[in-house]
């Protein structure tokens, strides 16, 4: 903080210019054209924000502290960085606006980039949280660093989602000090005025939860009022008013504010009243803590005081303070009028020729604007450190049968002794670490706890259950939003704290979708991690369909930063695990997704494509996204090409060996990641820049499937939706046959589940001959 000691009329003064110009963003967005559909903005959400962040931003925060801001707050967050140096002047009326300013807080797309991209209510509200957690894991595996504050900006409204209170409950994020949320409890949401009850239960909450808990409820005035004769009679009349009574005070002006004000008052607080005239008593009755800003920096220092336990602060404040629409129900995207802005300039003290100004540099609020941007705007971080990832961990894999759930464990465990590598792996896990296979990297590199724990005899288990501040695996609760977004922190771990991580989290791969906003999140935010969702797809068969998944393979296909693998053979896991913690640490790498099972596959097919192949130019095309695992010559008869992925590459080969004996020629190719190779499509379709024609450049798919084969049909099959794998046919130009699962499963044997869903051997067969003629469709 660059100042201990702020003046407080300079401070009202930057709060004024605040809201100006947050106010001022909105507005010209709104009338900069006629658009199809409204530009919006939140006028009123910023007023009641603007005391709570120029207190934070000018008179508390440091450097090294990292904010989430409230999603409708997004103007007052650019008229900060602006005021400080840090955004230029010509943003201001781009907001929402195509290379502008984003709708909410973006770390990703605004010129001023925020810590944390916000917007989908509830996640900003807890990625400082899971951000502090990180910052004690990387202080704990690599030395302190300089401290650092995390502070999450939310509204009332806010705290309704779900994902808020699995947070605040997992054991994983308590005595999180450095950690403070600040409620902007304004008791208005987007429909209605929220009922008295909510702020009480929440602060019990929290302080069931373990944290501290603070509020700026009455501003000084008010405190001081309390403090004279009558004065408690005043404090419980005021407690006494309901929401709805209170807000209406802020609607109304003059006498009206009085009548309302003392319906049913105790004559202790008349005689109050009595001495005052309206408008004192409206400025007196209407002074909550949320707007005083000396109140505010003081409740904020106590919370860092609280060093052992999170902190959360209630700010009570009103919507629109400031403006016009203060307090009004329906006000939450109510518009300024024309006169109401040109009012609102006037009494800055601008007009439309310096309404944009910044403050004169040599003035007390120029200086200290000066002084907070000096100290806390943005850098650009230094790209991630290379990472020396092996192209393989473990010798190649052609025999016996292993599943890729199981591979996988045994990468990891080897991962867990390659210097330069190992020291930077984290896993997590919504407690399934051992059912997921992590049990053989956990007892090399430890379970993670901030402080020495007694492990109760866990060190000298078969799983070595012995939590530490040396521990690699962060255990959490059931809860997969908590997965994700504690992943998108790691992820995020150089950009935040100059400590680059290799995160990898595993879950049940039906629970993805459990998570999936949080997952989203995390690649919007740009995070780099690797997430395991296993076991895939139904061949989870005896679970039921409870546990089994269909629809995360295009989730994974559909997402942007994100590459989906599904492998089927052990070695395929080693090269492509590698190859994705390789991508964490390049310029224009992605997170990674990978789909796997407990099916024990035999390797033996594996081994022939190494023979037939090497294992150098097979490495390459799995890499690519797939390569023809059953490869035979053409010999003149009838012919398909079976396309598969991840798990069902036994049924398509032993497919093709059964239509072998009917008479027809069945080429396999296996897709290690469909999600590559569909890119690969798509990015292949160039414009020539001399014919301005479009040229197609040969894909990954075009090279497995050579021009004399497209006139083949193709069969595809997936434990997944069969839509996922839809689109080959019309990349190739032939006719397709998809087969996948469509409907939900239910508990049976492998081939039970196969069989009910339509994607047996005997279901690929069938689909083969009916896609070349032999059979009737219709039968």
């Amino acid at each position: 903080m660059p100042n201990s000691d702020v003046d407080l009329t300079t401070l009202r003064e930057i709060e004024r210019r605040v809201l100006w110009l947050s106010t001022r963003m909105i507005d010209h967005a709104n009338r900069r054209a006629e658009t199809e559909i409204k530009v919006g903005g939140h006028q009123a959400s910023c007023a009641s924000m603007a005391s709570i962040m120029t207190a934070l931003w000018f008179g508390h925060i440091g450097g090294e502290d990292k904010v989430a801001v409230k999603p409708h707050a997004s103007p007052v967050y650019h008229a900060i960085k602006y005021l400080t140096g840090e955004l230029d002047r010509s943003y201001l009326t781009t907001l929402r606006q195509r290379g502008g300013l984003q709708a909410y807080p973006s770390r990703t797309k605004d010129p001023d980039v925020s810590d944390f991209s916000t917007g989908s209510v509830g996640l900003g509200a807890v990625a400082p949280l899971f951000s502090a957690l990180t910052r004690r894991y990387t202080d704990s595996q690599f030395g302190a660093q300089a401290s650092a504050r995390f502070i999450a900006l939310v509204g009332d409204a806010e705290l309704d989602e779900g994902n808020v209170w699995e947070a605040i409950a997992d054991p994983a994020t308590q005595e999180l000090g450095n950690f403070t949320m600040v409620v902007d409890l304004n008791r208005q949401s987007l429909d209605r005025v929220i009922p008295d009850i909510a702020a009480v239960r929440l602060k019990r909450f929290f302080a069931d939860a373990g944290w501290h808990v603070a509020e700026a409820k009455y501003g000084a005035r008010l405190t001081a009022a309390f403090a004279e004769p009558g004065g408690d009679a005043l404090a419980a009349h005021i407690d006494s008013l309901s929401n709805e009574a209170y807000q209406e005070l802020f609607a109304l002006s003059g006498a009206d504010v009085r009548r309302s004000f003392l319906r049913g008052a105790d004559p202790a607080v008349v005689r109050i009243a009595d001495r005052l005239d309206d408008e004192s008593l409206t400025a007196l009755v209407t002074d909550l803590g949320g707007h005083d800003l000396g109140l505010l920096i003081d409740t904020f220092r106590r919370c860092d005081e609280a060093a052992d336990r999170p902190s959360v602060v209630f700010a009570y404040t009103i919507k629109g303070h400031g403006l016009p629409m203060a307090g009004d129900p329906m006000n939450h995207a109510a518009l300024l009028t024309l006169e109401q802005i040109d009012a609102f300039r006037t009494a800055v003290g601008l007009d439309h020729a310096t309404e944009w100004n910044r403050f004169d540099p040599d003035s007390p609020a120029g200086r200290l604007c000066a002084d907070v941007g000096g100290d806390i705007n943005n850098t650009p971080p230094p790209p991630r450190p290379v990472v020396p990832v092996p192209a393989a961990a473990r010798p190649l894999v052609t025999s016996g049968a292993v599943s890729t759930q199981d591979a996988f464990g045994r990468v990891l465990a080897s991962l867990a002794d390659v210097a330069g590598v190992s020291e930077r792996i984290v896993t997590t896990a919504p407690d399934v670490s051992i059912s997921t296979n992590l049990g053989g990297w956990i007892n090399k590199r430890g379970v993670y706890a901030h402080a020495e724990r007694d492990d109760h005899g866990g060190a000298a288990r078969l799983l070595k259950w012995a939590p530490g501040p040396t521990g690699q695996h962060i255990e959490l609760g059931i809860s997969e939003m908590n997965l994700f977004m504690l992943l998108g922190q790691l992820g995020l771990s150089h950009e935040h704290h100059d400590r680059h991580l290799l995160p990898i989290g595993t879950v049940y791969d039906p629970f993805v979708l459990r998570g999936l906003d949080a997952f989203i999140y995390g690649i919007y935010n740009d995070s780099r991690f690797v997430v395991t969702g296993t076991p895939a797809g139904v061949t989870l068969a005896p679970e039921g369909g409870a546990h089994q998944s269909t629809i995360t393979a295009s989730v994974g296909v559909e997402l942007p930063n994100l590459t989906c693998f599904e492998p089927a053979y052990a070695t395929e896991v080693d090269w492509l695990l590698c190859d994705a913690l390789d991508q964490l640490s390049r310029p224009d790498g992605a997170s990674s997704y990978l789909r796997l099972s407990t099916r024990p596959i035999d390797q033996t097919p594996f081994a022939a494509a190494v023979g037939r192949m090497g294992e150098e130019r097979l490495r390459a095309q799995t890499l690519l996204g797939g390569y023809r695992l059953i490869d035979p010559a053409d010999d003149g008869r009838p012919a398909v090409t079976i396309v598969t992925t991840g798990v069902m590459a036994p049924d398509a080969v032993a497919a093709a060996a059964e239509l072998d004996e009917e008479g027809v020629l069945a080429s396999v190719i296996h897709l290690t990641s469909p999600d590559r190779v569909y890119r690969s499509w798509r990015s292949g379709l160039t414009r020539s820049a001399r014919t301005a024609r479009a040229v197609r450049v040969p894909s990954h798919l075009h090279r497995l499937v050579p021009t004399n084969e497209r006139t083949r049909p193709i069969v595809s099959v997936h434990d997944a939706a069969s839509h996922s794998l839809a689109w080959l046919g019309s990349a190739l130009g032939t006719r397709q046959y998809a087969l996948g699962v469509d409907r939900f499963g239910e508990s049976g044997t492998i081939a039970d589940l196969h069989e009910l869903t339509g994607i047996s051997t005997g279901s690929i067969v069938n689909a083969a001959l009916v896609a070349i003629g032999d059979l009737d469709l219709y039968d």
